[in-house]
């Protein structure tokens, strides 16, 4: 007779990744478009839209144009996108990857901290959005650290507000 398997949803995808349990994805991780053709290669490579944030607020109207129906092209295909030209310092991005780093760095215990009980928490980590109600779940993890009209940061890693606080008040104004 075969066992059933009940799997429940991991504090952290860094977590479940690191314990090598899984020789495969998960179930409730596995998702695929109904949609989508079958016969479609699975290694087939395509490239992350591109949006130049300088043709939005230097480029003429027609290019301005394109590149909006280019960013409302990649929202709805894709969900998400690469920003190039936007004037934020290399030195600075990487300093605000390596703060990001530094708290999915932290021990489970510390990032459950901001395991938020609401969805609207200003500062929030999970791997799903909403996982109680959700049947698929998404394989990362994240931290969302709302910073307009007021700057949220957590406690640790020592260091995070200095990197994010300058540079996301530059950006909202």
């Amino acid at each position: 007779m075969a066992t059933v398997q009940f799997f429940s949803p991991p504090d952290s995808i860094k977590q479940l990744s690191d314990s090598g349990a899984f020789s495969s994805v998960p179930p409730l991780y596995a998702c695929r478009d109904p949609d989508a053709p079958s016969d479609v290669d699975p290694t087939l490579e395509r490239q992350i839209p591109t949006i130049d944030l300088s043709v939005l607020t230097q480029g003429d109207p027609a290019r301005r144009s394109q590149m909006v129906r280019q960013l409302g092209r990649a929202c709805e295909e894709w969900g998400f996108f690469v920003v190039v030209n936007h004037g934020v310092p290399e030195t600075v991005r990487e300093a605000m990857l390596a703060a990001a780093q530094g708290f999915f760095d932290l021990e489970e215990e510390e990032k459950a901290e901001h395991s938020g009980k609401h969805v609207m928490d200003p500062i929030r980590y999970g791997t799903s959005f909403n996982s109680k109600v959700e049947d698929i779940g998404y394989w990362r993890d994240y931290l969302k650290v709302v910073v307009h009209p007021e700057f949220h940061s957590p406690a640790k890693p020592l260091g995070f507000r200095y990197s994010f606080d300058g540079p996301s008040s530059l950006l909202s104004s």
